[in-house]
């Protein structure tokens, strides 16, 4: 992720790149053993390429977010944040502290310490789209 906005891409694009992520999403909740039902799209959101935001219904009738894009594939329980935008910086945070548990439990392992620097990065990542007002009006 960049600081730049998101670079101009087509719709075809665009909905490709959508689909993708909206694939990569459930196959992240399915091998945590989540299976898909249903997408609230109206709180959905995505800004191509760098990032998606779904809000899933599971067959039990539960709630997720998931994210997926420029991003590691992560989810939550939709309780965790009221919608896309608060979703980003739930993640950004949470991708924080997991970059600081790996940097201390991982002193001398150079694939851990580089993940903790992705996370971060991908964190500042996010905190810059959810700071971006025009994204959001």
């Amino acid at each position: 992720m960049t600081d730049q906005s998101s670079p101009q891409v087509s719709e075809e694009t665009q909905s490709n790149w959508a689909r993708e992520q909206f694939q990569r999403a459930n196959l992240h909740l399915a091998e945590n053993g989540i299976l898909f039902d249903s997408v609230v799209t109206e709180e959905c959101r995505y800004l191509a390429p760098l990032v998606a935001v779904w809000k899933i219904k599971t067959t039990d009738g539960k709630y997720f977010w998931v994210i997926s894009g420029d991003v590691p594939a992560d989810f939550t329980h939709h309780e965790n944040a009221k919608d896309a935008r608060e979703l980003l910086n739930y993640f950004a945070l949470r991708w924080q502290m997991k970059a600081a548990n790996l940097r201390a439990s991982a002193v001398n392992d150079l694939t851990q310490i580089e993940y903790a620097a992705y996370l971060e990065n991908r964190s500042e990542g996010l905190f810059r789209i959810k700071d971006k007002e025009e994204l959001w009006a």
